[in-house]
């Protein structure tokens, strides 16, 4: 009989320490924000799947930054029914990739998954024991011990980033004068992606959709900035449709970001540079 529950009652991290202590073989399903899978061999951890797409090999190549737009597409349109093992084989023997950046890609897309997990406090799941992802899928054994410290650190975190911010329908701008702990900014490139679209029109929630990015990392991004002195809210601003950087004819989605152009994001970041090294 299959394992039923919701995580009100019976918590991620208590369902991994489950799985793990008992080395348990099979699939975890959770109905939660998205449908999102997790397939265990003997108590560790190989598979992950999230929402009902893009957990393909090209998009997990794609996302890792080891593939490009152009790659993506060329891939997509002549991969056809190629299987996740054997687009792996051409993609090493084209010289796309290596061995090495399909196993490290695989396994930070699983990981990237089943630490937003610890953050859902409702969603039905079920374990089927013995169920395995098809054999066509790239698999990756992942102790949970580990998995399971970290996920903990995060969702304390989580916890504690949610205090610190609780809403993100506010917008940012630049501070005036940034503050003298700017001398020793070091950005990531989410983080420069982020800045790139701080205006005051555009709320964190925007700002978080243009990057694809979930709640737990805006938050981290956009609290580490306030930290750091380089933005500051601006509250009661109202947010203006802008019309798509893409397509200037398209009609503007319900909540559209405005992203600066290129020239602007170059202008942003030469600005931010001349403010630390006048600092």
């Amino acid at each position: 009989m299959a394992l039923k529950g919701n995580l009100r009652d019976f918590s991620t991290t208590q369902l991994l320490n489950l799985i793990n202590l008992a080395r348990k073989t099979g699939t975890l399903s959770i109905d939660g924000p998205q449908p999102a899978q997790l397939s265990f061999r003997e108590g560790k951890l190989i598979y992950a799947s999230l929402g009902n797409g893009q957990n393909d090999l090209a998009h997990v190549l794609f996302e890792a930054g080891k593939l490009n737009t152009k790659q993506l597409q060329i891939i997509q349109s002549r991969a056809g029914r190629t299987s996740d093992k054997q687009l792996g084989h051409l993609l090493i023997q084209a010289g796309y990739v290596t061995q090495s950046d399909i196993i490290q890609s695989v396994r930070q897309h699983v990981l990237d998954i089943v630490y937003k997990l610890f953050t859902w406090a409702d969603g039905h799941f079920r374990f089927d024991a013995n169920r395995l992802p098809e054999p066509d899928r790239i698999t990756i054994p992942i102790d949970l011990e580990s998995v399971i410290m970290e996920g903990s650190r995060r969702l304390k975190e989580w916890e504690r980033l949610q205090h610190e911010l609780p809403n993100l329908d506010v917008a940012l701008r630049f501070t005036e004068r940034p503050d003298a702990r700017l001398r020793n900014i070091n950005l990531t490139v989410e983080e420069w992606r982020v800045v790139s679209f701080v205006n005051p029109r555009n709320n964190i929630s925007q700002i978080a959709r243009a990057n694809n990015l979930s709640d737990f990392q805006i938050r981290r991004i956009v609290y580490g900035l306030l930290q750091a002195g380089l933005v500051e809210f601006v509250r009661q601003q109202r947010t203006a449709p802008v019309v798509s950087k893409t397509n200037s004819t398209a009609p503007p989605a319900p909540e559209p970001v405005e992203q600066q152009s290129p020239s602007v994001k170059r202008s942003v970041v030469h600005r931010l540079i001349e403010r630390i090294r006048n600092l």
